[in-house]
């Protein structure tokens, strides 16, 4: 029973250790752009698996993730003189076209202003909840009335963003 204990233990032990390093490939197609992926390259795509290895925190050393080889690191001068532009993969995409940075999304709740490509939860943030929402052919329209007689009204496309005045 001891050592059935001790087998559980020791099992539940090295279950339990964290992974350190994660092989990550390294994915270029034929016109040169680069892009990292966990799940593999396309078939028309040339793959390195590179190991990246992260450190637990508290070292205080800045540690790279991956040394280029000295081939990568010709390609890469090749591709900064002819001025080759930088893929980001991934990413944040807000559903409105990211017409709004955080801070000026941020900054327009605050000031409770109307701004286009802010959703409705931004204008229920900025303005609180509709006294009235209607919606035709996929487009809503939130309609807030204000003291004196005054109401206000914002449109929002079928994406739920509001409309871009032409």
């Amino acid at each position: 029973m001891r050592t059935l204990l001790s087998g559980a233990t020791l099992c539940a032990l090295l279950l339990a250790s964290p992974t350190h390093a994660a092989s990550v490939y390294r994915c270029v197609d034929e016109t040169g752009h680069v892009t990292f992926t966990r799940q593999g390259c396309a078939p028309s795509q040339t793959a390195q698996v590179q190991n990246a290895f992260n450190p637990t925190p508290g070292s205080g050393k800045a540690t790279r993730m991956a040394e280029p080889s000295s081939q990568q690191a010709k390609r890469q001068r090749k591709h900064a003189d002819t001025g080759a532009t930088l893929t980001v993969v991934g990413e944040q995409d807000d559903g409105c076209g990211n017409l709004l940075t955080q801070q000026a999304r941020r900054k327009a709740i605050v000031e409770q202003q109307v701004r286009a490509g802010m959703t409705r939860a931004d204008i229920e943030s900025a303005l609180g909840r509709p006294d009235t929402i209607t919606s035709n052919n996929g487009q809503t329209r939130y309609r807030y009335s204000a003291q004196k007689g005054r109401s206000r009204s914002v449109s929002f496309d079928e994406n739920g963003c509001v409309r871009v005045k032409n």
